[in-house]
C-alpha cells in the first residue's frame, strides 16, 4: 500500500497548452521533494493540481491511497504557499497567519500565530499591515500562514526566494524538522 502522496500520469492543460505532461511521483510521509525545471516547465501547475486548484486533464492524485478527484481544496489538508505569497491586504500580519485557523479557539489561535511568527523571525510584527512589509518579510508571513493549520503536506512554490542566505538556511533547517514530525490534523 502506498502511503503519502501518489501522482500518476498527471497532466494539466490550459486550453490548448499542455502545462504538465503525464508526471508521476510519490512522496512518502516526512519526505522532502524538490521539483526542478526551467521557468514555465509546469512546476507551479503541478503543485496547484495537487492542492486541488487546477483540474487534471488526465491521471490521478491520491493521498494514503485515497483518490483526491472530487475532494475540494479545503478538505485535502494540504498547506500551499504561492510564489508571490498572495497575502490578504485587508488583514494584518497576524490575521494573514491565522487565516486558516478560523475554527480554533481564540487563545489557541493567538498562541499558534505567535509561535509561527517567532519561528520565521517576525516576532512582534502581528499588528503590522502586510502592505508595510519588505518582500522577504511578506514571504515569511506567507510561509507561516501555510504552516499554521498543521497541514499533512506542505506545497511550497519558491518559498525562500526573497530571503538572504542566512535566513534561507535557517528556514530550510526548520522546514526539515517540520517534515520529519508527524502533525495531527484537526477535525473539520
Amino acid at each position: 500500500m502506498v502511503t503519502g502522496l501518489e501522482v500518476r500520469g498527471a497532466s494539466v492543460h490550459y486550453g490548448g497548452t499542455v502545462a504538465v505532461d503525464r508526471v508521476s511521483l510519490t512522496v512518502a510521509p516526512g519526505e522532502m521533494v524538490a521539483l526542478l525545471g526551467a521557468s514555465g516547465s509546469g512546476k507551479s501547475s503541478l503543485l496547484r493540481a495537487v492542492a486541488g486548484l487546477e483540474p487534471l486533464a488526465s491521471g490521478t492524485i491520491a493521498w494514503e491511497a485515497d483518490d483526491l478527484a472530487g475532494v475540494p481544496v479545503h478538505r485535502r489538508g494540504f498547506g500551499m504557499m504561492f510564489q508571490d505569497g498572495q497575502l490578504f491586504p485587508h488583514l494584518n500580519v497576524a490575521g494573514n497567519v491565522g487565516y486558516g485557523l478560523f475554527d480554533w479557539d481564540k487563545a489557541e489561535r493567538a498562541a499558534r500565530v505567535a509561535e509561527l511568527l517567532d519561528i520565521v523571525g517576525l516576532s512582534g510584527l502581528g499588528p503590522r499591515q502586510v502592505t508595510e512589509l519588505s518582500g522577504g518579510q511578506a514571504q515569511r508571513v506567507a510561509l507561516a500562514r501555510s504552516l499554521a493549520p498543521k497541514p499533512r503536506m506542505l506545497l511550497l512554490d519558491e518559498p525562500l526566494s526573497a530571503l538572504d542566505r542566512g535566513l534561507r538556511e535557517r528556514l530550510v533547517v526548520m522546514l526539515g524538522r517540520y517534515s520529519a514530525e508527524p502533525t495531527p490534523r484537526r477535525a473539520t
